[in-house]
């Protein structure tokens, strides 16, 4: 709480439910005395009967835990000042850490999340739960490799067409490694520490997953472009794999073959489509390829005859 400048803070959206007269903006109470809207919300104390203030009862629940001290704090960039700057007052003024140390080591402030270009609200109605997305045919690791495509102190607007990118992306990225395990033929080797090395140092930048996002990307054109070339060998194919290992034990988006096989209502409409084509309906079968795209499924032929995979 040092070197405040109270006229540029930034008043939490939340402050108002926290209400009560007060000199400053930077008072705040601890405990708040018993009011007809409580209802029966309150607990008797050597004050009366009352309630804890708002700042105190994430300091309450945090310290009890995760201990007087610890190392990560995340919230809306909106709850800097009053509430962080409150919970920190009453933490370490509570005197339970150790000498020197501080109530939090590092604060994370995330901007505001935007859905189709408007900040999201539950009154406008313009949010989507994980079960819309689902529903719509995206799979878990598109949602999530959208989310962390950004910096997380920029605003950020999640879109439908972002998602269609996100699965655009994660299919470049499941092509190279399908490549590259054919070279490999099953060798292990170390990583290539290059790619390691600029992936770390974007991430220690503020966690600048864009940047580290950019250098992903950047190795996967050039890895997809020498297997084009025939120039990969065997071990080099190896490191490879063994790099995206590496990088994916941070970025959290590995592909769980189990759940990608397709379910029997897609298998069915594979095998209809090409009963379709023997048939020579081809118009039959185009209908079936559309039905079979919109659900998120192509089909591919292969040496061993036709599959379908995620779009």
């Amino acid at each position: 709480m040092l070197k405040l400048n109270f006229d540029e803070m930034r008043v939490g959206e939340r402050v108002s439910s926290d209400e009560y007269a007060k000199e400053s903006v930077a008072d705040f109470a601890l405990w708040k005395a018993r009011v007809p809207d409580d209802g029966g919300v309150f607990w008797p104390s050597p004050w009366g009967e009352g309630r804890p203030g708002w700042h105190i009862e994430c300091s309450a629940m945090s310290m009890k835990i995760l201990g007087p001290s610890f190392d990560l704090h995340l919230g809306g960039e909106d709850l800097v000042f009053p509430h962080h700057e409150d919970e920190i007052a009453q933490s370490e003024g509570s005197r339970e850490q150790k000498e020197g140390c501080r109530f939090v080591k590092h604060w994370v402030h995330v901007a505001h999340l935007l859905v189709e270009g408007r900040k999201m609200s539950k009154s406008l109605g313009n949010f989507y739960t994980l079960r819309d997305l689902l529903e719509k045919g995206y799979s878990g690791r598109e949602i999530r490799f959208l989310l962390i495509s950004s910096h997380y102190r920029e605003s950020f607007n999640f879109t439908l067409e972002g998602l269609a990118a996100a699965r655009t992306a994660l299919g470049r990225i499941d092509e190279m490694l399908a490549k590259l395990r054919e070279v490999a033929t099953g060798r292990r080797e170390a990583p290539d520490p290059e790619i390691l090395r600029r992936f770390t140092e974007a991430m220690d930048e503020d966690l600048n997953v864009a940047g580290a996002w950019g250098h992903v990307f950047e190795w996967v054109r050039t890895t997809n472009k020498a297997l084009a070339e025939n120039t990969f060998s065997s071990g080099s194919a190896a490191a490879a794999l063994a790099s995206w290992e590496k990088l994916d034990s941070v970025l959290g988006l590995s592909k769980n073959e189990s759940a990608t096989e397709a379910p029997a209502e897609i298998q069915q409409l594979m095998a209809a489509r090409q009963d379709a084509r023997r048939a020579k309906n081809f118009a039959e079968a185009d209908k079936l390829r559309d039905e079979l795209k919109l659900r998120g499924w192509v089909i591919e032929d292969t040496p061993k005859g036709p599959r379908v995979k995620r779009a």
